[in-house]
């Protein structure tokens, strides 16, 4: 009896510290972004003014722009209309930086290959299971290049799975532990197709 009323206990203690730990990682992403997005448009501002010294990006260089904010580098920010959430996105990816914000896991936009990981709050990536395929996903840099995909698949992978989360010839790939950490829930993405394109292929 004692027994059973201390595991419920352990239990609920847990529940109530994963929420807490969700709030506060959605309070924190929440705060950084109006910070983020004006920072993208000064940016870009200051790349378009003849009278800038602001040096434009070469857009040859694989390596994306970082900008520090309250301590922490970020890369731009993330939109998925369909589940309504928009996050900043980390430069470097560890477990300290994941519970602010989801994290840049390897890759970039520019070399087509951006991983990006975030762990389940529900202000993060909770309901990414939720995505189907044709979902909008959006990612905008630090310089304002905005790259737009589509989702394509979404695989189920085992926590050991690390080379399969980075392989494929995809151009974004996202990805969250499910409850309890048992598997990973990993949403492909290509970017969306240029209808002008397609009608030139046909």
């Amino acid at each position: 009896m004692v027994l059973g009323t201390v595991l419920i206990l352990g239990a609920l203690s847990l529940v109530l510290y994963n929420h807490n730990e969700a709030a506060r990682a959605a309070e924190a992403s929440q705060k950084v972004m109006p910070e983020l997005v004006q920072q993208i448009q000064e940016r870009y501002q200051n790349s378009t003014d003849e009278n800038s010294t602001h040096t434009i990006p070469n857009y040859y260089d694989p390596t994306m722009t970082e900008v520090e904010i309250d301590g922490f580098a970020y890369v731009g920010y993330l939109y998925i209309p369909s589940l309504e959430l928009e996050l900043p996105v980390m430069s470097t990816c560890d477990e300290t930086r994941l519970q602010y914000a989801p994290c840049r896991y390897s890759g970039s936009t520019k070399t087509d290959d951006l991983v990006i990981a975030a762990h389940n709050y529900y202000g993060h990536f909770a309901n990414l299971y939720q995505l189907e395929t044709g979902a909008e996903v959006i990612f905008t840099d630090m310089d304002g290049v905005v790259s737009k995909y589509d989702v394509i698949a979404i695989d189920t992978l085992q926590p050991t799975d690390v080379a399969e989360m980075v392989a494929g010839d995809y151009d974004l790939t996202l990805f969250t532990c499910t409850f309890g950490g048992q598997s990973r829930v990993t949403v492909r993405c290509d970017y969306q197709k240029n209808p002008s394109d397609s009608e030139k292929a046909e």
